[in-house]
């Protein structure tokens, strides 16, 4: 303190305590964020060095090794599926279709010829997209396409999707296909991704080519590199020699997509999508290591086995091993003891046993696997409730989880529409358009034409109700104060399509007028 605080603390030390606070709160502010999260003084921050590095830097050097940990959860531990199987179920579920919402007033139609051609369309394209001639293997139709690209962006980061062409036949009219192709096959030619090299030139005009996409001097996508075979790969693919495709972007005559490339950008530069799980490998994998030793205590505690001791030679005993020769890890080999359920073994002379008590089942495992899933979830955005399908909560906690579930799932859903289902209908509807199966006027001419005729929405799997009854009295008080449409909520609640029903329920009624179970007016008959 300096005279003048001495001074003050003399006669008042309660002001004098008030001017060294203030002081030091100035001090701090002065210094920004070195006293806080900048600080290399702090103990608890000494150790903790941490490099920003750019997008490349940071993602594609260890896109590999994130890829193949990612698909090793999925394939290997309970929770990584779930984790990636929930948002695929609720985000596409048996996929998201297609509902045709053309500009009417700007193309100058009624509302009677805008759903006259709007049913038209959506028939139109069922005939392509329910059909396996839309995937290039023929193995998959569009529905099953989508969910396969989706979980491939979770998993892998991302995916992509080439627009290919095949001869009409008499069965299907459409020349289009589509061939998903494995985040791993996009890659710079040459480069051994196993060894960190993710760089490279085309030789042709000098682009720069970063983990497979291919950049101008001014940091456009102008081409993707795909390789005819995995990094990894083994029989007969193995012997094959690797070759690279460059495909460009975009056409240079119709300037439309010839791949798209599904990734859930988190950075601005970036070339190449991150895994759904990369910010909880490590806790997952310790998780399933601790549940996996957990359930081996169990099973081992579970077990009960008989010793018997003998002074004379072991042969001479009358029972043998409850545990067959067959089932035998190492049968032969005399330094190993095994457990088995109710077996009977015979000591050598000598020999003695101790056994651990490994008091299991663990009291605190239930515990202690919530709260490391409360942990995971959240950097998921999926609750705990919906990530290890149990609830248990009350109503208001239950549907608050599925609600903040939802606005992720929402989010993605619009994504997926947005970059997957909106291109491939485009491109769909041109050809349409082209061959006279659709028509369209002025489809080619002006690009506002073509949006307004290509507008549309995709519809998927809806939430569901944790109390079906208030949640429909809410919809009908939102449709009452005109906050919502009959339409809108038949999508929210049921997935369904409000016109199929108004038809469906004309024919019913009617079958039931007929029958004699209803009045004319429509009121059941006492």
């Amino acid at each position: 303190m300096n005279l003048i605080d001495r001074t003050i603390a003399y006669f008042s030390p309660q002001a004098a305590v008030r001017r060294i606070a203030a002081r030091k709160m100035l001090q701090i502010l002065a210094a920004g964020y070195s006293e806080g999260g900048a600080s290399t003084k702090k103990k608890s921050m000494r150790g903790w060095t941490a490099a920003a590095g750019s997008p490349k830097d940071d993602i594609d050097l260890n896109l590999n090794t994130l890829r193949a940990r990612s698909r090793d959860l999925f394939m290997n531990t309970p929770l990584g599926a779930a984790a990636l199987k929930t948002p695929k179920t609720n985000v596409i579920g048996p996929g998201l279709r297609l509902k045709a919402r053309i500009d009417a007033e700007y193309l100058g139609l009624t509302e009677e010829q805008a759903d006259a051609w709007e049913r038209q369309v959506e028939r139109e394209f069922a005939l392509w997209a329910e059909s396996k001639y839309c995937d290039a293997l023929r193995i998959s139709d569009f529905y099953d396409l989508q969910g396969i690209a989706f979980l491939g962006c979770l998993m892998n980061g991302d995916a992509f999707v080439l627009f290919k062409r095949n001869q009409p036949t008499a069965w299907m009219p459409y020349t289009l296909r589509l061939h998903l192709i494995e985040a791993d096959r996009v890659s710079t030619p040459w480069a051994n991704v196993l060894l960190g090299s993710i760089e490279g030139v085309n030789p042709e005009n000098g682009n720069q080519i970063i983990s497979g996409v291919e950049i101008d001097d001014k940091g456009m996508v102008v081409a993707y590199w795909i390789c005819n075979s995995y990094p990894i790969t083994t029989g007969l693919d193995a012997a094959k020699r690797k070759e690279w495709v460059r495909v460009e972007a975009y056409g240079s005559e119709t300037g439309r997509p010839n791949v798209l490339h599904l990734m859930d950008a988190e950075r601005a530069e970036q070339r190449r999508g991150v895994p759904y799980l990369a910010p909880v490998i490590e806790s997952l994998k310790q998780l399933t290591r601790y549940t996996e030793a957990e359930l081996m205590a169990a099973v081992i505690a579970g077990m009960f086995t008989v010793f018997i001791k003998s002074q004379g030679p072991s042969s001479d005993m009358p029972l043998g091993s409850m545990i067959p020769d067959d089932q035998k890890i190492a049968a032969d080999d005399q330094t190993v003891y095994e457990l088995g359920v109710g077996a009977i073994n015979v000591l050598n002379p000598g020999e003695d046993i101790e056994v651990a008590d490994p008091k299991r089942p663990n009291s605190s495992f239930d515990a202690f696997v919530n709260a490391l899933c409360r942990h995971i979830g959240a950097a998921l955005e999926i609750p705990q409730e919906l990530l290890q399908k149990s609830f248990q909560s009350s109503y208001s906690a239950s549907r608050a989880a599925l609600l903040e579930a939802w606005k992720m799932f929402r989010t993605r859903r619009s994504w997926i529409a947005k970059d997957f289902c909106q291109p491939v209908y485009e491109e769909w509807l041109a050809e349409a358009v082209a061959i006279g199966r659709i028509r369209a006027p002025g489809f080619f001419s002006d690009p506002a034409i073509r949006r307004a005729w290509s507008s549309a929405e995709w519809n998927g799997p809806a939430p569901g109700q944790v109390d079906p009854l208030k949640e429909v009295q809410a919809a009908g008080e939102r449709i009452k104060l005109g906050l919502s449409t009959r339409e809108r909520e038949t999508i929210e609640i049921t997935g369904g399509d409000f016109d199929r029903n108004i038809k469906q329920l004309a024919r019913e009624t009617t079958q039931m007028q007929q029958a004699g179970i209803i009045e004319t007016g429509g009121e059941p008959l006492e």
